[in-house]
């Protein structure tokens, strides 16, 4: 099963020097039936793409927690047996849970397929978004089209082993 680990660019120089993506459990997103329900689509790339974007989301979440990281989002994709990766039963119909999975134990980044990061240009709206964040998750539209402005950039696609080019 592939699934999507949202990091920051800290969090991912951390599993690069310790060689994996933390001790568990850990936070990914998959294409779980919710998501396939949600997403009304059959396609697995569609579908895997939804699952990245959610991952996405995680990631800004993650920066709006951590003012000191540098502002770009970061997933890294990875391959994980079937039975590794749990959905909590109860959150399934919840909208912010779609596509969440959890990883109990650690996970290798060996395992990893590919690393998704924000180009550069992308960090003033993504920093803007973060900020935005807890404004947006309480209904204002303004913040809310701020955060959606950072959905606008596609992350960028990295070999893992580019990962030392990316923390430089």
């Amino acid at each position: 099963m592939r699934v999507y680990v949202p990091l920051t660019l800290s969090g991912l120089a951390e599993a690069h020097k310790s060689g994996e993506l933390g001790a568990g459990p850990l936070l990914a997103y998959a294409v779980t039936p919710a998501l396939r329900e949600w997403y009304v689509s059959d396609d697995i790339e569609e579908l895997e793409y939804a699952a990245l974007n959610r991952a996405a989301q995680a990631s800004l979440r993650l920066l709006a927690g951590h003012p000191e990281a540098p502002r770009r989002r970061v997933v890294v994709a990875v391959d994980v047996p079937d039975r590794s990766a749990t959905v909590d039963p109860d959150r399934g119909l919840d909208q912010s849970a779609l596509g969440e999975v959890r990883l109990a134990g650690p996970v290798p980044l060996s395992k990893a397929a590919a690393v998704h990061v924000d180009a550069v240009d992308a960090a003033e709206d993504v920093a803007a978004a973060a900020a935005a964040l807890g404004a947006a998750d309480l209904g204002d539209d303004d913040a809310q089209f701020t955060v959606d402005g950072a959905e606008d950039h596609d992350l960028m696609w990295f070999g893992v082993q580019e990962i030392p080019q990316l923390l430089a």
